[in-house]
C-alpha cells in the first residue's frame, strides 16, 4: 500500500507536524507512506519537495502570491484567508510516484488550485486540520456559519456584498467538487460536526481519526531535572504557556489569559508561581503578566518540549477556536494536566477535573479558578497527571493513529478494487 499525504510544508506549523507524525507514525508499522510538499524545510529524504533553486523560490513566492486578491479589502481582519486560485503543477508532480491513495491535507498557500482537486485519478482522502476545506476563505469562521450556505458578506473581510470574495472562492469549490467521490476526515468531533453540516461536505462521508504523537518522547520525566536542564526555580508552580502567533492573533485568546494571570496574582499567586513561556522570546516591551516571567524561546525539537512540558505544573491554552492542538495532547502525555477553555476540539481530550480542567468558554475568572484547583492539591495533582498520561497512550499513541488511517486506506482500496471489476 503506497498512500501519499500531500500538505504544503513538512514540519512548519501545526497541521505540518502532525502530518509529519503520521507519516513516521505508517512507516512504523510497514505502510510504504510518501510525503510531498510544496517547501520542505526539514532534512527527512522521505519528505518529497521541489528540488530545483528555481522550484524552491516559486515556493517561497507562492504564499505571497495566493493572497493578492485580499488587496480589494483594505478594511478586512487580519487573519489568515486562502483562495487557492494560483495554477500548480501539482497533480503531474503526483503522476510518477503512482500512489494507491491521495490523501490531503493543508493544502493552502498557493500549494493545490481548488479546480485542480478534481484531476487526481486515485481515491482521496482529505484530513481536515482547520475549516478552510468548507469555507469561503477563512480557516476559523470566528463563530460565523454562511459556510453553512454560499458564505458573502464575509465579515472577516468586512465585506457587506453577497458576491464578494468569500462568495467566489465557495463557488469555485462548489463546481469543482459537487461529483469527488472524497472522505473527509477530521481530528475532533467538533470540526467533523461542522463539515458534516457546510453545504459543501454534507453528502460526504466524515470520519473522525484523531491526532497522534511519539509517546516514547513526550513522557513524564522527574520535574526536578526537567527544570533543572532550563534552569527553572524548584520552589514555584510553573504556568506554561505557548505564544506562537498568540500576542497577534484573536482566536489564540491571550487577551482573556492577560486578565486570568492579574485575577491569579490579586490572589497572593504572585510569590508562589511563574509563566513560562515558549515559542517566543522576551519583546522589547514585554506585558505586566502580574507574574514573574521567563521566556524560553523557539523550541524546534520534540525532546526539548517534551522536557519542558514535564517541567510545569500546568499548561494553560486560552484558544476561543481550535480543532484539535498539538499542544493540548503534548501537555496530557507529559503528564501535566491542561486548563483551557471548553471550545472545538479540546473537550475530546481534556476530561474536566480529571486530567485537567475545561472552562467555560472566553471567562477569565473561571480560567483562574481551574489553574487554581489544578494547583492547590498535591494528591489531586497526581490523579491528574496519572489520567492525563494514560488517556494519551490509550487513544492517541502514533501507533492507534497509523493503525486507524491503514484500516481505512484498505476499507477504501478494497471498495474501489471491488467497484472496478464489478463495473
Amino acid at each position: 500500500m503506497r498512500p501519499l499525504l500531500l500538505n504544503t510544508t513538512d514540519i512548519e506549523g501545526g497541521a505540518a507536524l502532525a502530518v509529519y507524525r503520521l507519516h513516521n507514525g505508517l512507516k512504523r508499522i510497514g505502510i510504504n507512506s510518501m510525503m510531498m510538499v510544496g517547501r520542505k524545510v526539514g532534512d527527512d529524504a522521505s519528505v518529497i519537495g521541489p528540488n530545483s533553486k528555481l522550484g524552491k523560490g516559486i515556493g517561497l513566492l507562492r504564499p505571497g502570491l495566493d493572497v493578492l486578491p485580499l488587496q480589494f479589502y483594505r478594511n478586512r481582519n487580519h487573519t489568515i484567508f486562502s483562495t487557492a486560485y494560483l495554477h500548480e503543477r501539482l497533480t503531474k508532480r503526483v503522476v510518477p510516484y503512482d500512489p494507491d491513495i491521495i490523501h490531503l491535507h493543508w493544502v493552502c498557500e498557493g500549494f493545490l488550485r481548488i479546480e485542480n482537486l478534481q484531476r487526481f485519478s486515485k481515491p482521496v482522502i482529505w484530513t481536515l486540520h482547520d475549516m478552510w476545506a468548507f469555507t469561503g476563505g477563512c480557516h476559523y469562521d470566528e463563530y460565523c456559519d454562511r459556510y453553512n450556505d454560499a458564505c458573502g458578506a464575509c465579515p472577516q473581510l468586512n465585506s457587506k456584498r453577497q458576491n464578494d470574495l468569500s462568495h467566489w472562492v465557495w463557488k469555485r469549490k462548489k463546481k469543482s467538487w459537487q461529483d469527488l467521490d472524497i472522505t473527509i476526515v477530521s481530528p475532533s468531533l467538533w470540526l467533523a460536526g461542522r463539515a458534516r453540516t457546510s453545504s459543501l461536505f454534507r453528502n460526504c462521508r466524515v470520519e473522525v481519526i484523531p491526532y497522534g504523537l511519539n509517546t516514547d518522547r513526550y513522557k513524564p520525566i522527574d520535574k526536578k531535572f526537567a527544570r533543572h536542564i532550563f534552569g527553572l526555580p524548584q520552589d514555584k508552580k510553573l504556568i506554561l504557556f505557548g505564544a506562537v502567533n498568540a500576542f497577534s492573533d484573536k482566536r489564540k485568546g491571550f487577551q482573556f489569559f492577560l486578565s486570568t494571570l492579574h485575577e491569579l496574582a490579586s490572589k497572593g499567586w504572585s510569590d508562589r508561581a511563574e509563566l513560562v513561556v515558549f515559542g517566543s522570546s522576551e519583546p522589547p516591551n514585554p506585558s505586566n503578566f502580574g507574574l514573574k516571567a521567563r521566556y524560553m524561546g523557539r523550541l524546534h525539537d520534540d525532546i526539548s518540549l517534551a522536557i519542558l512540558y514535564a517541567a510545569a505544573d500546568v499548561f494553560v491554552l486560552p484558544s476561543i477556536q481550535d480543532n484539535l492542538p498539538n499542544t493540548v495532547m503534548e501537555s496530557l502525555a507529559c503528564g501535566t494536566p491542561v486548563a483551557a477553555f471548553n471550545v472545538g476540539g479540546i473537550s475530546d481530550m481534556v476530561d474536566h477535573q480529571i486530567n485537567g480542567y475545561l472552562v467555560r468558554p472566553m471567562d477569565s475568572d473561571d480560567l483562574a479558578r481551574g489553574i487554581h484547583w489544578i494547583l492547590t492539591d498535591p494528591e489531586r495533582y497526581a490523579r491528574l497527571a496519572k489520567a492525563a498520561r494514560e488517556k494519551t497512550v490509550r487513544e492517541y499513541a502514533i501507533e492507534v493513529q497509523a493503525r486507524r488511517y491503514r484500516d481505512l486506506y484498505e476499507e477504501i482500496l478494497g471498495f474501489t478494487a471491488k467497484t472496478s471489476k464489478t463495473g
